[in-house]
């Protein structure tokens, strides 16, 4: 904070004022990320408004969060004010009541019930598909992309969904359960380039009805609006890409015993997950409120336990750093495409999501989170599951 702005402070209330002493807290907080209060640098926090630090002592990600879509601070580069934040782990100084009463309510409560899962897709997933179209690949792939020889959105998604195609060892003929198939990418680019069946899963109208686009162009696929605890058929293969997010704790075990009786004795089941490094770390509620409710990122520790005694573990792979140019190309494409959705979504919307695509990026950038690729047996592969090797 500058000198003349805690001298103005001061003198309105005289004596201590509590708004000095949050903000010079904070500010040393802040100078252990190389981040400065109304400083200059594109990382810097620009405070427009009074009481953004309060709110966010008090109230967390969400104060600061809510704070931002009213436009009252900035910061040009925010992936990189994230980025610097959460590297520097200054959340874990700053732990707000309210913040630890959501952890609780998340640990106690099954928030994730069949009956609540509908909302994330009318809340999130269906808010158009033109909007998805112009921000997402071509083929509408809304999860990790796959970087390690790509050097576009495009190659990166087309990489990823091949190596989910080779870890599952597809061939023509096989039958595949896709849960939470999203707008068909992995099915459509399976069936085209394997030679498989899919059937996906999914919350979203919007969503199933792009897949049955797919289908009717002629491709042997088909989406269901159902939630996964109701199916009960047989596959040579499952995959669920960017789901499991929102199955949540409480309903993790169950998830893996629906899995279990859909994969054939000798199919693979592949989960593609982004995950926390950290058991205490709690939900985001800024992230529950404004795009994902409901929603709780799994550890590994959870995965393991929920897994254990109905699958063997043939492989873990994290590449979670490759989330962080995914959403820097998500974010590019967004910016490019707004002027066109701007009358209809508006300004609010606009930083909301600004701030959801960026401060994930810098999350990941950061490497708080993570992105894993579980595969997994029934019995186990005899003589060992390999890993296929990326192509040169």
């Amino acid at each position: 904070m500058h000198r003349a702005e805690e001298r103005r402070i001061g003198s309105e209330g005289g004596g201590f004022d509590p708004a000095i002493a949050s903000h010079r807290h904070v500010a040393d907080l802040l100078a252990q990320a190389d981040i400065r209060i109304n400083g200059d640098r594109p990382w810097d926090i620009r405070l427009h408004r009074p009481g953004v630090i309060e709110d966010a002592l008090a109230r967390g990600n969400l104060g600061l969060g809510e704070r931002y879509m009213a436009g009252d601070w900035d910061a040009p580069q925010l992936d990189e004010f994230f980025h610097r934040l959460l590297g520097a782990r200054i959340p874990d100084s700053v732990n707000p009541l309210r913040l630890t009463l959501y952890s609780l309510r998340a640990r106690l409560f099954n928030r994730q019930t069949a009956r609540r899962a509908w909302q994330v897709g009318q809340a999130h997933y269906d808010i158009g598909n033109d909007f998805y179209r112009a921000m997402l690949d071509r083929r509408l792939t809304y999860s990790c992309g796959y970087w390690r020889n790509a050097r576009s959105l495009d190659d990166a998604q087309t990489a990823k969904l091949d190596l989910i195609c080779r870890k599952l060892g597809l061939a023509s003929g096989m039958r595949i359960l896709d849960v939470g198939c999203g707008w068909g990418s992995f099915m459509a680019y399976a069936a085209r380039h394997y030679g498989v069946e899919c059937v996906g899963l999914t919350v979203s109208r919007e969503q199933a009805e792009h897949v049955r686009h797919l289908a009717a162009a002629g491709l042997p696929l088909s989406a269901r609006l159902q939630d996964y605890r109701e199916i009960d058929e047989r596959f040579d293969r499952i995959i669920s890409v960017g789901m499991f997010e929102h199955v949540g704790r409480h309903n993790a075990r169950q998830f893996f015993e629906v899995m279990r009786r859909c994969l054939d004795a000798d199919g693979l089941f592949l989960l593609h997950t982004i995950g926390r490094t950290d058991q205490l770390l709690p939900p985001d509620p800024w992230i529950d409120r404004y795009i994902f409710p409901n929603g709780e990122l799994p550890t590994l520790a959870d995965i393991a336990e929920a897994s254990e005694g109905l699958f063997v573990t043939e492989d873990v792979h994290n590449f979670g750093a490759d989330y962080d140019p995914t959403l820097m190309a998500w974010y590019r494409n967004f910016e490019a495409a707004w002027p066109r959705f701007a009358p209809h979504y508006g300004k609010r919307f606009y930083r909301m999501w600004r701030y959801y695509l960026l401060s994930c990026a810098g999350t990941f950038r950061a490497r708080r989170t993570q992105l894993w690729q579980w595969v997994f047996s029934r019995h186990g592969v005899p003589g060992g599951y390999h890993r296929p090797a990326d192509p040169d």
